[in-house]
């Protein structure tokens, strides 16, 4: 029985970069569109951006598919590098089934402030 021959990777190297530097020249084009298109503000945080601090400023897909950019900008949104992790967890954990929506039923009964005006009177 003859040896398994070893996979050729070098052409399944090129094909991944190839991939990679696609998908950075897709970004490029529709990064430049959405800022165009849209103020330079995260649309969750609605904290500013300037030229000074524009990369910190991402593009969102809204349906999460970077293969959907349609050229009116619909499909997107500008958020912040925090706001827009943020918004990818909440995805993954969705489709890990978790949820931060309180169940039904639950009621926080804890009022931190229950005592608050008494403790400020008595320094009268």
């Amino acid at each position: 029985m003859p040896a398994p021959k070893s996979p050729n990777t070098s052409r399944l190297d090129q094909v991944v970069a190839a991939a990679r530097q696609n998908a950075v020249q897709r970004e490029k084009v529709y990064r430049e569109q959405a800022l165009k298109i849209y103020p330079w503000i995260c649309g969750r945080c609605a904290r500013e951006f300037t030229h000074a601090n524009l990369r910190e400023l991402t593009v969102h897909h809204r349906d999460h598919n970077h293969n959907n950019n349609p050229p009116d900008g619909s499909n997107w949104e500008l958020l912040c590098l925090y706001c827009h992790d943020n918004e990818h967890q909440k995805q993954l954990e969705a489709q890990a089934g978790h949820s931060l929506e309180t169940p039904q039923g639950k009621v926080a009964t804890h009022n931190p402030f229950a005592d608050l005006k008494s403790l400020l009177n008595k320094g009268r």
